[in-house]
C-alpha cells in the first residue's frame, strides 16, 4: 500500500457559521476514523464518499445546510437546472406528460428531490394528470424543505423510504446519479490500483492505494498514469428500479459522458469535485461534511446495466437538445427578461446545455419515441 498525504482541515472563518461547520467536520471526521481503523486502517473511497455526504446528521446531505442557489450570497453551495426558474420543470412536463399517456400510467416518482422546485415546477404543470407524486430522498434536513414547499399539494405528495413491490409510472431523476459513491481506480506504473482512504501518523486523512482486480469498463490507452472511476451503485441503482418499475419509463438528466468520452486517454485525473460555495475544488478529504462531492456519470454504464436488468433505452441527448425539442425555444420570448436570461443557462454550450445529457429508458413494452429525442438522439454514442 502506498500513501500520499492530503490532510484535513475545518472552516476556519469567523463566526457561528465557521464554528458550526468545523463541530461538523470534527464529528464526521471522528466518525469516519473510527471507521477506517475498525476496516484494518483502510477503506475504499466508496465508503469515505458515502459517509462523507449521507452519514447520518453529519453528512453533506444530512445536516440542514443551504445546498441549493443561484448565487453564492445566498449561502448556497451549486445551482442546479430548477434553480434558474420555472422553464425547466415546465419544459421538461411537456415530456413527462406525453410519456404518462404513452404508458397508461398516472404517477410521478422523483430520486433525489433537492430543494423541491422541480416537484413544484412538475406539480403546476401537469396539475390532474398526476395522480400521486412520490418522492425518494435521502436527506431528513432536504425531505422537511420538500414537505414545507410542497404542503399546497396536500395527500398527492408522499414520501417514501423504499420502493414498493411493483411501480407503474414516470421516473425523474435530476442531478442524483452524480452524488452516488464511486470506486476510484488508478494506474500507475502499468499497475492498477483502488485508491481509498486512511489515517495518517497525526489522525488526518490520506490517499492510501491497494492494486486490485479492477478494471475500468473498456481499455484505457497508453501506459501513462490515469486516475477515473468507476460507478457500481450507480448501476445497481438502475438494476433495482429495473426490478420493481412494472410499467412506465424514466428520465435520468445529469451531467457526464458515453464510456469512449469518460475513459479519452486524455482525461488522466478523472471527473471527482467538490462544491462549495459555487466554487469548484478537488480536494475531497478536507473540510469533510461541508461540501458536496461528484463525479460524472458514465452513461454507457448506466444503459448497459438498465438494458441487462430488462429496460429499454428509448433515447440519450443532450439537455439542450432535449429542451428544444419539447419546445423551450417557443416560451423563452414569453418570460421576463431576467429568468429568459437565467433559462439560456439550460442550453448554451458552455453551461448545462452540452455537458448536460439526457438518458430515458422503458418498461412494460410499449413502443413510443419520446419527444424529446425527435432530433439529435445520440443513442447510437452510448
Amino acid at each position: 500500500m502506498t500513501t500520499n498525504t492530503n490532510h484535513t482541515s475545518a472552516p476556519g472563518e469567523p463566526g457561528g457559521a465557521a464554528r458550526e461547520g468545523a463541530s461538523l467536520t470534527t464529528a464526521l471526521q471522528a466518525r469516519i476514523a473510527g471507521d477506517i481503523a475498525a476496516a484494518g486502517g483502510w477503506i475504499g473511497f466508496d465508503r469515505f464518499m458515502q459517509q462523507a455526504l449521507y452519514a447520518h446528521g453529519l453528512g453533506y446531505y444530512a445536516h440542514g445546510s443551504r445546498k441549493f442557489g443561484t448565487m453564492p450570497a445566498s449561502g448556497s453551495d451549486f445551482v442546479t437546472a430548477p434553480e434558474l426558474g420555472p422553464v425547466f420543470g415546465q419544459t421538461l412536463a411537456v415530456q413527462l406528460r406525453e410519456a404518462l399517456e404513452a404508458t397508461g400510467t398516472h404517477e410521478l416518482w422523483e430520486f433525489g428531490a433537492g430543494s423541491g422546485a422541480l416537484a413544484e415546477q412538475l406539480l403546476g404543470a401537469l396539475g390532474e394528470r398526476v395522480r400521486r407524486y412520490t418522492i425518494v430522498d435521502l436527506s431528513g434536513s432536504l425531505r422537511a424543505r420538500q414537505q414545507e414547499r410542497l404542503a399546497a399539494w396536500g395527500t398527492r405528495v408522499q414520501w417514501a423510504d423504499r420502493l414498493p413491490e411493483a411501480i407503474e409510472g414516470v421516473v425523474v431523476g435530476n442531478e442524483v446519479l452524480d452524488a452516488m459513491p464511486v470506486q476510484l481506480l488508478l494506474r500507475r506504473g502499468g499497475i492498477w490500483h483502488e485508491r481509498g482512504v486512511a489515517l495518517d501518523a497525526g489522525g488526518a486523512f490520506v490517499w492510501a492505494d491497494r492494486p486490485t482486480e479492477l478494471r475500468p469498463p473498456v481499455e484505457v490507452v497508453g501506459e501513462h498514469d490515469y486516475l477515473t472511476e468507476i460507478h457500481p451503485q450507480a448501476e445497481g441503482f438502475v438494476r433495482t428500479l429495473a426490478a420493481h418499475l412494472r410499467r412506465g419509463a424514466v428520465f435520468l438528466i445529469d451531467y457526464g459522458f458515453p464510456d469512449a468520452e469518460y475513459y479519452h486517454p486524455q482525461r488522466d485525473m478523472g471527473t471527482l469535485v467538490c462544491h462549495r460555495a459555487h466554487r469548484v475544488d478537488s480536494d475531497p478529504l478536507a473540510e469533510v461534511g461541508t461540501k458536496d462531492i461528484t463525479a460524472h456519470v458514465n452513461f454507457t454504464g448506466i444503459a448497459l446495466a438498465a438494458q441487462e436488468a430488462g429496460l429499454q433505452v428509448l433515447g440519450y441527448t443532450t439537455q439542450a437538445r432535449f429542451l428544444f425539442n419539447c419546445g423551450l425555444l417557443q416560451r423563452l420570448p414569453q418570460l421576463p427578461p431576467e429568468q429568459a436570461a437565467l433559462a439560456t443557462r439550460l442550453v448554451m454550450e458552455h453551461e448545462m446545455g452540452e455537458l448536460f445529457k439526457v438518458l430515458a429508458l422503458g418498461a412494460g413494452g410499449a413502443e413510443w419515441r419520446p419527444l424529446g429525442f425527435a432530433q439529435g438522439d445520440r443513442t447510437h454514442r452510448l
